[in-house]
């Protein structure tokens, strides 16, 4: 009798056994989990596009208050020559 035989019988007398009992509102409390957890789900998707949506107008306003794209007045003046 080999490994595979073994667990093949096992498992017949699993299968042959009783049964476990099954709560009679098994599928609705699934089905409702599966409700709340799609809910979730879009919510925070929902959420995620708002957030993102809310850090490109803030760049996007940033970007056009202070030019970051132009580069600072130098401090230092040009040297003088020809005189």
């Amino acid at each position: 009798m080999g490994a595979s035989d073994r667990k093949e019988a096992e498992v017949r007398r699993l299968m042959d056994g009783p049964h476990p009992v099954v709560p009679v509102d098994l599928a609705a409390v699934a089905a409702a989990r599966g409700a709340r957890l799609l809910r979730r789900r879009r919510v925070l998707r929902r959420l995620a596009w708002a957030l993102a949506f809310a850090a490109a107008v803030a760049f996007t306003v940033w970007a056009a208050r202070t030019h970051p794209w132009e580069l600072p007045p130098t401090d230092v003046a040009p040297p003088l020559r020809g005189f």
